[in-house]
C-alpha cells in the first residue's frame, strides 16, 4: 500500500485522446468540499471522471451514477470520498467488478479494508491525495 511505484502507475499517462478514468466515490455538488475541487482539477488534467452519488443525477457536466456497478465502463481509479465505515462495501464491490486501482482520500483510513483490496489483487492508495500527488508527479 502506498508504494510509490503503485502512485505513479495509478495515476498513469493520459491524454484528451486516451483519458485516464476515475470513479469518484462520494463526489459532491458543493464546490467548496474536497471531493468536488479535487475531481475538477483530475478534469482539467485530461481525466474522466464518473461521478458515484446517488443522490445528485449530475455533477461537474457528467452525469451521477448511483454505484460502481451502475457505471457504462470499467474505470482505472476508484477515487473514495467517503468514511472509512464505507470502505469494505466499496472494497467488496470492486473485488466483484474486478477493478484494478483503489486510492482512498488523505484523512480517510481503512487498514482492514485495503488489505482485504490488496490481498484481491487491487493496488491500493490509502491517506493520500490525488491531487496532491499529481501535482507532484506533473513537471511544471
Amino acid at each position: 500500500m502506498n508504494e510509490p511505484e503503485v502512485i505513479r502507475s495509478t495515476l498513469g499517462t493520459t491524454t484528451p485522446e486516451n483519458p485516464r478514468t476515475i470513479a469518484v466515490i462520494g463526489l459532491s455538488e458543493d464546490s467548496a468540499k474536497p471531493s468536488h475541487y479535487v475531481s475538477a482539477y483530475m478534469q482539467q488534467h485530461d481525466y474522466k471522471i464518473y461521478p458515484i452519488n446517488p443522490a445528485i443525477p449530475e455533477v461537474l457536466g457528467e452525469k451521477s451514477y448511483a454505484s460502481l456497478s451502475d457505471l457504462p465502463i470499467k474505470p482505472d481509479i476508484g477515487n473514495v470520498f467517503r468514511l472509512p465505515k464505507f470502505i469494505p462495501a466499496i472494497v467488496d464491490e470492486m473485488i466483484k467488478l474486478g477493478l484494478p486501482n483503489l486510492w482512498v482520500q488523505q484523512g480517510i483510513v481503512n487498514r482492514e479494508a485495503a488489505a482485504r483490496a490488496e490481498a484481491a489483487g487491487i493496488h491500493v492508495v490509502m491517506d493520500h491525495c490525488i491531487m496532491v500527488e499529481h501535482r507532484h508527479l506533473t513537471p511544471r
